[in-house]
């Protein structure tokens, strides 16, 4: 396809796309004038119904879990694409051989951190759906402390840390959890993603039923993808120090 055309394709595609975004910001209400009914509904019966003191995770995990389940399958796939697409580059051409932080009091305190930050994003997924947050918050967070390794230490300390088959397994087990639960619903009662655990005492993290499973899993595939993602692109512009070696 020629330069004119694939630009006349983008036009179309974009005067579209425009449209529908004026008309839908024009449709919006007033700020603070919430419409309703769905929210109003969930706020009385999802406690009750599901025993997740969260009701934004009830709503995630558990009523509309099979959007969330796209969301999941959306990420895994898009993570997918790009490190298929880095593989083919090669990292040599702009390897950096000095990555190591020289500074003592940036050592000191960005990796005396990191166990405090993988904390956080492991209390961030555990509570979930019983405080504020959630798996993709703390997927997040998670991912963040294999970030900060790089930033405050080396990318040798952060690629031996994350060594690529351990990360996509747990990217595929993330992903692949969160269908399995679902279809396990679906066999014990008939319904994709219906609850098929004791929904338990609410505030506490015996709750929920299998919200909580859906949160850790959801937990897994973030972090794992997002620090797959960030490996393929450090991968493009740093080398571990085994391949900077001479044959």
């Amino acid at each position: 396809m020629t330069r004119p055309a694939r630009l006349g394709l983008f036009g179309v595609g974009a005067l579209g796309l425009a449209a529908l975004l004026v008309r839908a910001v024009g449709g919006l209400h007033g700020f603070g004038g919430y419409p309703g009914p769905y929210g109003f509904v969930l706020a009385q019966a999802a406690l009750g119904e599901r025993h997740a003191a969260n009701i934004v995770a009830s709503v995630v995990y558990d009523y509309r879990a099979l959007d969330t389940m796209g969301e999941e399958l959306i990420l895994f796939a898009a993570v997918t694409g790009v490190a298929l697409l880095l593989r083919q580059q090669s990292p040599e051409r702009a390897a950096r051989r000095e990555d190591a932080v020289r500074s003592d009091a940036v050592r000191f305190f960005g990796l005396g951190a990191v166990g405090a930050a993988a904390l956080l994003g492991l209390l961030t997924i555990a509570y979930g759906y019983v405080t504020p947050g959630g798996g993709f918050q703390g997927g997040v967070f998670v991912a963040a402390t294999f970030a900060l390794v790089w930033a405050a230490g080396s990318y040798r300390l952060f690629h031996h840390l994350t060594p690529e088959p351990l990360v996509d397994l747990a990217e595929g087990l993330g992903a692949g959890g969160f269908v399995v639960i679902g279809l396990v619903g679906l066999i014990a009662s008939g319904s994709l993603f219906e609850n098929f655990l004791p929904l338990g005492t609410i505030n506490t993290l015996l709750s929920g039923g299998q919200i909580a499973l859906l949160n850790w899993a959801a937990g897994l595939e973030v972090a794992a993808a997002t620090t797959l993602l960030f490996a393929k692109f450090l991968e493009d512009v740093m080398v571990p120090e085994e391949e900077e070696k001479p044959a």
